[in-house]
């Protein structure tokens, strides 16, 4: 990385706090207006959008890509535009709700008034990943325009073609001032996190998040991470064992797997691993005639993905778990032009085996058995808290068991990732799956300073309760106060 690059990033983070304190707090029409060309880049974007990450990853469907990257993307815009005059009103505060009900009425009859005015925090900085190269760039961007913000992206160099594409349309639609897009490596990541913005949003594994939040430290930045972790699946004994495996496998081939929010493992009753195994190969077939030179099932990024993915199933057969391999045209996948894997199930894995270990990320699905249904929540509950749990089930009991004894970042009952969809509802992790949220009102105030304002009424009413205490005042409040 040059040292330009350098210096461009921090004169662009320069300018931007610069014209934020000069121009103040953008418009509601502003705000409308940032939010629409987005749309509008999208829009006029979209087929270029879809062949560079079909480019990038080698084979990925284009209506699936449409479903998830533009689709998605122009509803959470849309939504953040169609409701932002609400979210940027003041919100009314109860004034002096700590006092004796007498001190608290007479000062609110006098004029004491309180309230929370959001303000938007200046610049927010933007690091995205690979998996929804566009929606991960975009999607946020409809809470941190309808906040009032400026931005600065950088895009993940694992998608170079969507990258420079991403740079290139924010070039046309946005004044850097606004919006300014960075593309290159590590180097460039690593740079870009250390600057001094007012929030950083980051979306990616755990372990780079770690690296992210350490140099955001150093400038007392704020952070939002967007992080993944080993989200579960519980499959209860009274489940639809059909329409379970099939939302379970739809979620897991979804981008061949490379999702944070993909079932990571599922548990289910004892003796009942052979059945999910079976519906789950009814579902996939059902789905894909066939997979290697199929468009509609999307390839693993990169080769030292797919090199990954392989070597922990062959941790996973080497310590004694039963691999079964889901290939309804019985293709030969050992020499491919893509790096394709076909959904694979991991039976009765162990704890030793380093699939159980680290988040997988791909189309590859431990299957657990279980004897007690406690063991399913004490299971969760001894690992890290994960970014999404799914519980498959019409046992209300059992199901408010799971939810009121699990902790994870969100929850899906009876499918699995479709929290993520609903605009409404914060998303985010919790622990080593993230930290903060957003989405809706939710991301709106994440990247807003919620101010909070106080208004004294006129009469000094306090006088009697200030030094010296010796009136009657004080005496009688001292007295209601601990009645």
């Amino acid at each position: 990385m040059s040292n330009e690059t350098i210096q461009e990033m921090e004169n662009i983070l320069k300018l931007q706090k610069k014209l934020y304190v000069e121009e103040g707090i953008p418009s509601l029409e502003l705000r409308q207006d940032r939010l629409s060309r987005s749309i509008e880049m999208i829009k006029k974007y979209h087929k270029e959008i879809l062949e560079a990450i079909t480019a990038d990853f080698g084979s990925r469907d284009p209506r699936a890509g449409f479903m998830s990257e533009i689709m998605s993307t122009i509803g959470s815009l849309n939504y953040a535009r169609e409701n932002v005059k609400n979210w940027m009103k003041d919100e009314k505060r109860k004034s002096n709700s700590s006092q004796p009900f007498v001190i608290r009425t007479l000062m609110g009859l006098l004029g004491a008034k309180s309230k929370v005015k959001y303000q938007p925090l200046g610049t927010v900085g933007v690091i995205s990943p690979w998996n929804f190269p566009i929606n991960l760039v975009l999607a946020p961007l409809g809470t941190i325009f309808a906040a009032g913000n400026r931005v600065m992206i950088k895009p993940s160099e694992f998608t170079p073609e969507t990258s420079e594409l991403t740079k290139k349309m924010f070039q046309e639609f946005f004044d850097s001032a606004e919006a300014a897009v960075f593309t290159g490596g590590t180097d460039v990541g690593a740079a870009f996190s250390s600057l001094p913005f007012d929030h950083l949003l980051f979306t990616g594994s755990t372990n780079t998040g770690r690296l992210v939040m350490k140099s955001a430290a150093e400038n007392l930045v704020p952070v939002t991470l967007e992080l993944g972790g080993k989200s579960p699946v519980i499959v209860d004994d009274d489940a639809d064992m059909q329409s379970a495996t099939t939302r379970i496998m739809r979620g897991k081939t979804m981008n061949a797997g490379q999702i944070c929010l993909a079932p990571d493992y599922v548990m289910v009753p004892k003796g009942k691993s052979e059945e999910f195994y079976e519906k789950s190969k009814e579902a996939i077939e059902k789905s894909y005639e066939s997979l290697k030179y199929n468009p509609d099932y999307t390839s693993v990024i990169n080769e030292k993905h797919y090199d990954r993915l392989n070597d922990l199933i062959e941790d996973a057969k080497e310590k004694g778990a039963e691999v079964k391999v889901i290939n309804p045209a019985n293709e030969d996948f050992s020499q491919q032009e893509v790096h394709k894997i076909p959904p694979t199930l991991i039976m009765n894995p162990t704890d030793d085996m380093q699939i159980m270990k680290e988040e997988i990320f791909g189309p590859v699905l431990p299957v657990k058995e279980y004897e007690d249904f406690q063991e399913t929540i004490d299971y969760v509950n001894s690992k890290d808290r994960p970014l999404g749990l799914y519980y498959f089930g019409k046992n209300k009991d059992r199901e408010d068991k799971v939810l009121n004894n699990t902790i994870s970042g969100g929850v899906t009952i009876n499918d699995v990732i479709w929290h993520i969809g609903q605009e409404d509802l914060p998303f985010g992790g919790v622990g080593p799956s993230g930290i903060g949220n957003y989405h809706g009102f939710d991301g709106f105030k994440t990247f807003s300073h919620a101010k909070a304002i106080y208004r004294q009424f006129s009469a000094d009413l306090l006088a009697p309760m200030m030094p010296p205490y010796s009136g009657k005042q004080f005496e009688s409040t001292k007295e209601q106060t601990l009645k």
